[in-house]
């Protein structure tokens, strides 16, 4: 089997995502996407007609962002027609997969050049796409009920004994961590400026941090999702709240996750090239980046968001390595307990885990997050002079993809 190279990685500013404010707002998201590509191919004058497939990752696959968004995007970037393109869905994990798969085609012998990655602008998805994780299928509703994501992060924190206090420290750590990182520009060498189709800079900066945010002020926020119980379980006949009990029979949910401890609703791209060693060598490529492992793990479609302790060990173990192996992770900040149950399970300090901050501080633009989460760590690794990173995160239906990189 050959070896996956990663040859560069980049991805746009995250604009907030409201469709009343944001500055990526009025711009198409095959625009984001194709100001990815266009720069990746530029950087390292790729002949765009040797590229064997573009693979993107998109969640919300509905008007402008449906049909195939990674061929349009392509064609946007003004790629060769010869350029192809794919579209993946994997929920919020698809831009990790999107890497993988393409890592996957070029160790495979069968492809040479890959650009792969992902995009969504929530500023436009959230306010058009309806349907539920389970696209309302009242059939398998009954043998596995699918709580918001909401829900099951303080369904989690209730059962596993995390704190409102402990939830709300970790998030104002996250937020001074992004804060740091950006005034230390570890985010510059990935970033890549967005404009308006007239040439006018529409993004040049992360929009969403907020890294003076205090504990004391996020011990202010009201709960965010205590509410949803009251409101109809689809057509089940039940509240949500009864729909728990019946599932987690004895459980008390206390709801501590809230707009401070939960992800950023963002628009934004992220994207990578992935090429073979012959390929790159014969086009004198640099590579940054080989692909050590990757994986994928599935986990109680109830809890939602458990999987990527399990896809850590899955992934440790396809790579022959332990957790003293690895030098940095990268865990999807969907929620505060996600990364918190991930260190706690795997006993990794806080100290390697998510150092410039996450999703909670910068956003999460669906399924753009995991190629962007990749590039960062690669930018890491090489501004500490550390070998490897693991990158996983949660997605919707309970599951979780994740890679290992090794630096070259």
């Amino acid at each position: 089997m050959g070896e996956a190279w990663i040859i560069d990685a980049a991805r746009t500013p995250r604009g907030i995502g409201k469709p009343d404010r944001g500055a990526l707002v009025d711009l198409h998201p095959q625009r984001l996407m194709a100001t990815v590509l266009r720069e990746l191919a530029d950087r390292h004058e790729v002949d765009t007609e040797e590229i064997d497939d573009v693979i993107v990752s998109c969640s919300a696959q509905v008007g402008k962002q449906s049909r195939c968004i990674a061929r349009m995007s392509a064609l946007a970037a003004d790629f060769s027609i010869t350029a192809p393109g794919i579209t993946v869905q994997r929920f919020c994990g698809g831009g990790i997969s999107a890497v993988n798969l393409a890592a996957a085609n070029v160790m495979s012998g069968m492809e040479d050049l890959l650009f792969a990655g992902g995009v969504e602008m929530m500023s436009y998805s959230r306010g058009v796409d309806k349907a539920s994780a389970d696209a309302d299928n009242p059939e398998l509703r009954q043998k596995h009920p699918l709580f918001t994501v909401g829900i099951a992060a303080d369904i989690i924190a209730s059962e596993e004994g995390f704190s409102r206090e402990a939830l709300d420290t970790y998030s104002a750590e996250s937020q001074r961590r992004a804060g740091v990182a950006m005034e230390d520009g570890a985010f510059d060498r990935s970033l890549v400026p967005v404009y308006h189709p007239n040439g006018e800079l529409a993004l040049d900066r992360e929009e969403y941090p907020r890294p003076g945010t205090t504990l004391e002020a996020l011990a202010g926020l009201k709960p965010s999702f205590a509410d949803t119980m009251d409101l109809p379980f689809h057509d089940t006949g039940l509240t949500y709240g009864e729909m728990v009990s019946l599932t987690f029979p004895g459980l008390e949910v206390e709801h501590r996750h809230h707009a401070g401890s939960s992800s950023g609703v963002v628009d934004g791209a992220g994207g990578l090239i992935v090429a073979s060693t012959d390929y790159a060598r014969s086009r004198g490529l640099k590579p940054r980046a080989r692909v050590k492992a990757l994986a994928n793990m599935g986990h109680s479609p109830e809890y939602i968001l458990n999987a990527p302790v399990d896809c850590a060990k899955k992934l440790l173990s396809k790579a022959g390595m332990t957790t003293d192996d690895i030098d940095l992770y990268e865990v999807n900040e969907a929620f505060a307990v996600v990364p918190m149950k991930f260190m706690r399970d795997l006993d990794i300090d806080h100290e390697k885990v998510n150092v410039n901050g996450g999703a909670i501080a910068l956003g999460h633009p669906i399924g753009a997050t995991g190629a962007m989460l990749i590039g960062t760590a690669l930018d890491e690794l090489e501004r500490r002079d550390l070998n490897t990173a693991l990158i996983t995160m949660c997605a919707a239906g309970g599951m979780a993809p994740g890679v290992i990189i090794e630096r070259i």
